[in-house]
């Protein structure tokens, strides 16, 4: 016997701390959810959970992004609806007007609700935005007020890319890298931009030759609409992977740092009984030592 050092004493207390500590962090894994708290608990699993939330809230934000996209390109193929509504009363009006049963005045009254319809044309293109952001271009005119656009082609084509804030096509970021994004081209909107400032219904030949200028005025409007409307299919189809991705991610992300509430239940119940047994023989041990005083009676 020696009564310097309670041996058994320290390595009991000792074997005891060790215990509690274990305990402690299952009890904090218990409390918190989480088998990741630290860097410390695992420094691997940490860092892949980190760029997996991190890619988690970037998918987040682009099926957000995606939804602002859709509704951007409903709203501009909501208006050009109105536009296709006018043009063909245009051409209703046209071939009435072209048409010899009618006098000069009748003429000029359908003409006045020509200039009526492309005023309008005029106000929709200049007033459509989505949240203060124009969804068409005025078209850019000569000395003469001319458009200076190509002429040989369908006229309603999109404008140049300009450094001009609000002057290019609408980007829109549908990923969550600095890749994946989406541009919707900005069109040209207006009545000289479609070349229906030529049109004439105060005379029978005018509104003859006018309907050739709707006709292909009917047809850039439905190009744009395509163009609107395959956007927003690709959008919805981009949504789709988004929330698929998003949803698979955070399931992996989950097995990475979420705790398993049995496996730590289990942890924690095995080693609240070491803690408990570590305790007795501490106890134990300060006992064996008391032993020393019955040889001093």
């Amino acid at each position: 016997m020696i009564i310097q050092h309670n041996i058994a004493g320290i390595n009991s207390n000792r074997n005891k701390g060790i215990a509690e500590s274990r305990m402690k962090k299952n009890l904090e894994k218990l409390s918190s959810g989480y088998r990741i708290n630290r860097a410390g608990d695992d420094a691997a699993g940490l860092a892949i959970s980190e760029l997996m939330r991190s890619q988690i809230r970037g998918l987040n934000q682009a099926m957000k992004n995606c939804d602002d996209g859709i509704g951007m390109t409903s709203t501009g193929d909501g208006a050009l609806m109105e536009v296709h509504s006018m043009l063909e009363r245009m051409k209703t009006l046209a071939i009435q007007s072209a048409n010899s049963t009618y006098t000069t005045a009748a003429r000029e009254n359908l003409d006045f609700e020509r200039q009526e319809l492309l005023d309008e044309i005029d106000r929709i293109g200049e007033s459509t935005d989505f949240d203060d952001i124009p969804l068409f271009d005025k078209v850019p005119t000569d000395d003469d007020g001319e458009p200076v656009i190509n002429r040989t082609s369908p006229p309603f084509t999109p404008p140049e890319k300009t450094e001009t804030e609000g002057m290019s096509d609408i980007t829109l970021q549908i990923g969550h890298s600095k890749a994946e994004t989406l541009d919707v081209p900005r069109y040209y909107m207006s009545s000289s931009a479609l070349f229906l400032n030529r049109t004439d219904f105060s005379t029978q030949k005018g509104a003859n030759d006018s309907v050739e200028w709707i006709d292909k005025a009917i047809e850039a409007v439905s190009d744009i609409r395509a163009d609107f409307g395959a956007a927003q299919n690709h959008m919805e189809h981009t949504y789709k992977n988004l929330d698929v991705t998003s949803e698979n991610m955070t399931a992996a992300e989950s097995r990475i740092r979420d705790t398993t509430m049995a496996d730590e239940f289990t942890q924690y119940t095995k080693e609240n009984i070491f803690y408990q047994s570590s305790n007795s023989m501490a106890a134990q041990a300060n006992a064996t030592i008391e032993s020393v005083l019955s040889l001093l009676q």
